[in-house]
């Protein structure tokens, strides 16, 4: 941590340090000076000495105070720079990151391990210079005057300095331990306002409000607990340095009176300055002890920051990758095979998308259909084989290149808390205006946003709180044809819409699939009767594939006995049968998914 902050700030560190120096000699100075204050002062004769050493006192004083000033200013930019930096630097980690990564890793946590270890970094920077150079080198400095005005008490006193030291081992282990307890409390915290303001709904539906806030109050009780627990450890520093320089102190006024230690030889300015540079020298050497235990508490909420950063990127980018070729779209997969926690999801998993064609998934839920379509996006790599788009291995292309090919619409729809405007742009961010609101009139979508309070410039809220499920979906279509992607991934698109809109949509989305290479996960099969061919997928295998007049030819087939608990009776061979109009009933209805 200390090697890349003194590298990047190094200019300003070098200031901070030249200033701390100066601080720490004028802090000296000032006792030292001392001896010739009261010196001069038994002698007010000599008024050209008396204005000398005023003239010296002046000097050490504002030569101190531009020099706290530079200091604080150098390490105040620094530090704002470095917690920027390691924000910045742990958030572009995580976006390297695929699926995988966020799966097994909790938001709340991920804030507070972000927020908490990039302000400790600053923090334990700023402390370990403070403290291990100007604080000690102001200690190093007095304890110089302190011998050079009378060495045998100087002696004397710094046996205070073990002495404390062995009191501090027991405060440090307590406090390293206090770091991961006080992290994992300050991350439930979050956990429940996250918690709370994305299930409010059902918080409200289910009465939750009382379990919600005994767990809120449990995790401030844990954090307030930990805190009062490190602040208490570090407050036994105080009386121990105090302890330890009263009897210091009172050794030395004792010792005074003693006349074999030659005090009766000692100016009362030298005594003075003796007597200054020791009080002088209690406020640094306590907070060096202090920040001991700091150091060592915050080097556990650092190491958090830098285990992100060290973490192994799930879908690392190939450092050859290559842009991908121009092509129509072909989607390979060669002998995939991908697991999860040691459960195979795709096994073996050798097909083709033809481009320019729209294949629909089917099958029941947990069979493979969204894992091929995470890996056509390469949220995840395959554990074997390869896949391939226009012949080329994905994995050897640059993320941006091989994402500019494809538009995505998810089930679960997320919105930016933006305007409507922007949310479109998403699709391509160089689209004109009127692209925007073309594709909002394709997806039917543009009716709905005229009637907001102002129109495409209306902020949606939060994944869009302010708009319904339909709307919000709508939206998200309307961004994918924005895109103009020669690939078109569809996840149920349609369904968080009603009849009408959906019938609309179907028209919309008939139109944009026109020559662009389509996938669609579907359980509604009424959705997907004019796909070029259906592919049914369970236990991660195509376990029949082809057009739909092709699959209803086989009595026994899979997909037909999909098809006949999705209709009300029994489908017949006839391709003209397709265009039946029986009410289709979803998959979960009839037991399909």
């Amino acid at each position: 941590m200390l090697g890349e902050n003194f590298r990047m700030q190094w200019r300003r560190y070098v200031v901070a340090v030249i200033a701390m120096v100066i601080v720490a000699a004028m802090t000296a100075a000032t006792a030292y000076i001392m001896r010739h204050i009261i010196d001069t002062m038994t002698q007010a004769q000599d008024r050209t000495q008396i204005f000398l050493v005023a003239a010296a006192v002046a000097g050490i004083f504002t030569l101190k105070g531009v020099a706290t000033y530079l200091q604080m200013v150098k390490l105040s930019r620094a530090g704002l720079q470095i917690v920027a930096d390691l924000q910045s630097r742990v958030y572009h980690k995580l976006l390297r990151q695929g699926l995988g990564f966020f799966n097994t890793s909790e938001s709340s946590a991920l804030i507070t391990q972000i927020t908490q270890g990039a302000m400790s970094a600053r923090m334990m920077t700023e402390l370990i210079l403070t403290s291990y150079v100007r604080d000690l080198l102001t200690v190093i400095f007095l304890v110089g005057v302190m011998f050079y005005q009378q060495p045998f008490l100087s002696a004397v006193v710094l046996v205070a300095g073990p002495l404390a030291a062995l009191g501090m081992r027991k405060l440090l282990s307590l406090a390293r331990d206090m770091a991961n307890a006080e992290m994992a409390s300050l991350s439930e915290i979050i956990k429940v306002i996250q918690e709370t303001a994305a299930g409010i709904r059902i918080i409200k539906a289910f009465s939750m409000e009382k379990p919600m806030a005994q767990r809120m109050d449990k995790a401030i009780v844990e954090v307030e607990k930990r805190a009062y627990t490190f602040f208490r450890i570090q407050a036994i520093v105080s009386p121990l340095v105090d302890t330890l320089s009263g009897l210091a102190i009172a050794v030395v006024v004792a010792l005074s009176a003693v006349n074999f230690l030659g005090l009766e030889n000692t100016t009362p300015g030298a005594l003075m300055s003796f007597i200054t540079a020791l009080l002088m020298a209690y406020e640094p050497a306590k907070r060096l002890l202090r920040t001991r235990i700091q150091i060592d508490h915050s080097l556990r909420i650092v190491g958090f920051i830098y285990a992100l950063l060290d973490a192994p990127e799930t879908v690392p980018v190939n450092p050859d990758a290559t842009e991908m070729p121009p092509g129509e779209g072909v989607i390979d997969f060669d002998n995939v095979t991908i697991a999860f926690n040691g459960r195979p999801v795709l096994r073996g998993l050798t097909h083709r998308f033809e481009a320019r064609k729209t294949t629909a998934l089917v099958g029941p839920s947990g069979g493979g259909k969204s894992t091929i379509m995470n890996l056509i996006l390469r949220m995840y790599d395959p554990t074997e084989g390869r896949v391939l788009i226009d012949g080329m291995d994905i994995s050897h292309a640059t993320p941006e290149s091989l994402r500019r090919k494809m538009a995505f619409v998810s089930q679960d729809t997320f919105l930016f808390s933006d305007s409507v405007l922007e949310n479109l742009r998403v699709g391509r961010p160089d689209a004109p205006d009127a692209d925007l609101f073309e594709a909002a009139r394709l997806a039917h979508a543009h009716e709905f946003i005229s009637e907001l309070k102002w129109g495409y410039l209306t902020p949606i809220g939060e994944n869009g709180a302010m708009l319904s499920g339909g709307q919000k979906q709508r939206l998200a279509i309307a961004r994918a044809i924005v895109r103009r992607a020669p690939i078109l991934l569809l996840d149920e698109a349609t369904s968080a819409l009603d009849s009408n809109s959906e019938q609309f949509v179907q028209e919309a989305l008939e139109t944009i699939t026109t020559g662009v290479t389509t996938i669609v996960i579907a359980h509604r099969l009424s959705t997907i009767l004019n796909a070029d061919s259906i592919c049914y997928v369970e236990d991660g295998r195509i376990i029949e594939s082809g057009p739909l007049a092709e699959l209803l030819a086989k009595p026994d087939g899979a997909f037909r006995a999909l098809y006949d608990k999705q209709f009300r009776h029994s489908a017949t061979t006839d391709a003209d049968r397709t265009d039946a109009t029986v009410a289709p009933v979803t998959a979960e209805d009839a037991g399909a998914a």
